[in-house]
């Protein structure tokens, strides 16, 4: 099979992460399947960027160790990385900045003497990197005109000069077929969100889920949806709130600083049976900690943040597709039992960059139940799922409270119907997880007949799934967390004899959960200095606990 991989580094403010994506939609370009990774410190300028593109003929969700090409834009970068190059690998240098073993381009000369600016040697380096691989000018050329902001024909004159001054070294296989979106993870949760009718996002911006709202903002007109960024994260989950109540399908986005702003706001939702959305995407804490890189350590603080007890449900997404189908999921579950509903996810799946598929998941229409009238908000239904009416509607109230109600809505304090709206909230928790615990909540890969078993969730599954190919063992992946479609997880489990758990957690989330649940892992594989791991460590951690 082939398969390339390209690392690219320089300072922030060098337009390492936009030169990589160009790269990656190349790749798209001529058929294969792109997988990006994005390492950057909290700096605006300065310190050590680098990306490293991974293209494949099979779907890809995962970085190995190794580089066929590196492409530095500095000593940093040709030095840090030099223990990646593969064998045969190659590394393609700013030979104004950089000294290396490898083919060097004069950046500063081939810019000068066009009369462009700096950060033109982006174009230039991609077009270099693609001659090198021998794919030709007509296959590079239109990616570059589709996907270059401005100056366009300054930066085609650059690139063309560029590639000039390289000889192919390669020929890359050109696997053909359609070209293949590639979007970040949090571009296709924003279109899983529109898929599922989304009315409103509102956010205020905390990486790594800011790409959402940048996302959202960027086609708001077009799409009809409206697009806010308030002062604060606890007005972000009170102005949806506020949609919510009216009628609009809402959605929020952030990560674990702006979510514990936004707690009472979800408690809220859960009292008065409010329908939400909400977005988190981790990045290693506690408090600032390390801002964009990754972790998996909110898992339970988001399944039991608010006080109260109150039904909420939880999905994490581990592809592009999965981020389209649980996204739009995500709206029709919160609107269907009017609660919180929330896509988990990290800093390396929204902020990685992946091909995906160019088609919409087919969606069920959503049927909501027509209300009796006169209308009680909260009429106490079999399944605990009142019927669900929004204002305006002539001669009624619709009222909502955030104190102990009747089933109108009027604020009591009396022990019978307290009771009564806990059991209430009850059942709903019984319906939702009857909903939930079906075979498509638990993905199982591998040898489903094998006695030893991975568990893991969220992101760290590309590196698992990669792993089961190159050993005979059975993977399980929980695509919902909460309710725990325990069920479905036992049967996936049956004729397992040893579990080893693997998370980017240090005391262990998903082990948490499973332990509650009866099911006792034999090892956990934990990673928790914030970064993903490679396809090889990850192997070589498994092949020990095995």
């Amino acid at each position: 099979m082939a398969e390339y991989s390209v690392l690219i580094g320089g300072k922030a403010g060098d337009g390492i992460s936009q030169a990589g994506q160009v790269i990656g939609s190349v790749f798209s370009s001529l058929g294969y399947h792109v997988y990006q990774y994005v390492d950057y410190p909290s700096l605006i300028r300065g310190g050590h960027n680098f990306c490293i593109i991974r293209a494949a003929e099979t779907p890809v969700t995962a970085f190995r160790s190794g580089a066929d090409v590196i492409i530095a834009f500095d000593q940093q970068t040709a030095d840090l990385h030099k223990g990646r190059l593969s064998d045969d690998g190659i590394v393609i240098f700013d030979a104004d900045r950089v000294r290396a073993h490898g083919q060097g381009i004069s950046l500063g000369q081939i810019i000068s003497t066009r009369q462009g600016e700096p950060i033109m040697g982006n174009t230039a380096m991609i077009s270099a990197l693609f001659r090198y691989l021998g794919v030709p000018w007509e296959k590079v050329e239109p990616v570059l005109q589709r996907k270059i902001p401005k100056k366009i024909e300054k930066n085609i004159e650059i690139a063309r000069a560029a590639w000039d001054v390289l000889t192919p070294g390669k020929t890359l296989k050109l696997p053909g077929g359609d070209s293949k979106p590639f979007l970040s993870g949090n571009e296709w949760i924003g279109i899983g969100l529109l898929a599922g009718g989304l009315d409103a996002y509102i956010a205020y911006p905390m990486t790594p889920s800011s790409g959402i709202l940048h996302f959202l903002a960027s086609i708001a007109e077009e799409t009809g949806i409206q697009v806010y960024h308030p002062e604060s994260e606890i007005a972000v989950i009170l102005m949806a709130l506020g949609f919510s109540y009216a009628g609009k399908k809402a959605a929020v986005g952030t990560s674990g600083g702006g979510f514990c702003l936004m707690t009472e706001g979800v408690s809220l939702a859960g009292q008065a049976e409010i329908p939400i959305v909400i977005v988190v995407s981790q990045r290693t804490g506690p408090s600032t900690g390390l801002p964009t890189y990754t972790a998996q350590s909110d898992l339970l603080f988001i399944r039991h943040a608010g006080q109260g007890e109150f039904p909420r449900w939880i999905a994490a997404p581990a592809t592009p597709y999965e981020a389209l189908f649980l996204a739009a999921e995500a709206v029709r579950i919160a609107w269907k039992f009017q609660i919180p509903a929330f896509i988990v996810t990290d800093k390396s799946f929204s902020e990685g960059l992946f091909t995906g598929p160019s088609l919409l998941p087919d969606l069920p229409p959503h049927r909501v139940s027509a209300p009796a009238f006169p209308y009680h908000r909260y009429e106490d239904m079999p399944d605990g799922i009142s019927p669900l009416l929004s204002p305006p509607h002539p001669g009624e109230i619709v009222k909502v409270n955030s104190y102990t109600h009747d089933f109108k809505g009027i604020t009591t304090e009396d022990p019978h119907l307290t009771t009564t709206m806990a059991d209430k909230r009850k059942r709903k928790a019984m319906a939702l997880l009857e909903y939930i615990d079906q075979s498509e909540s638990v993905l199982i890969e591998g040898d489903k007949k094998a006695p030893v078993c991975v568990i893991a969730w969220g992101s760290v599954r590309g590196q698992v799934t990669e792993v089961t190919k190159m050993h005979s063992f059975r993977a399980v992946f929980p695509r919902i967390l909460e309710p725990f479609p325990i069920n479905t997880m036992t049967a996936a489990l049956e004729g397992v004899t040893r579990v080893i758990v693997v998370e980017e957690s240090a005391t262990g989330q998903i082990d948490t959960i499973l332990r509650q649940h009866g099911i006792v892992p034999n090892e956990c594989i934990r990673r928790y200095d914030g970064r993903p791991s490679t396809v090889e460590e990850l192997e070589n951690r498994i092949r020990r606990v095995l």
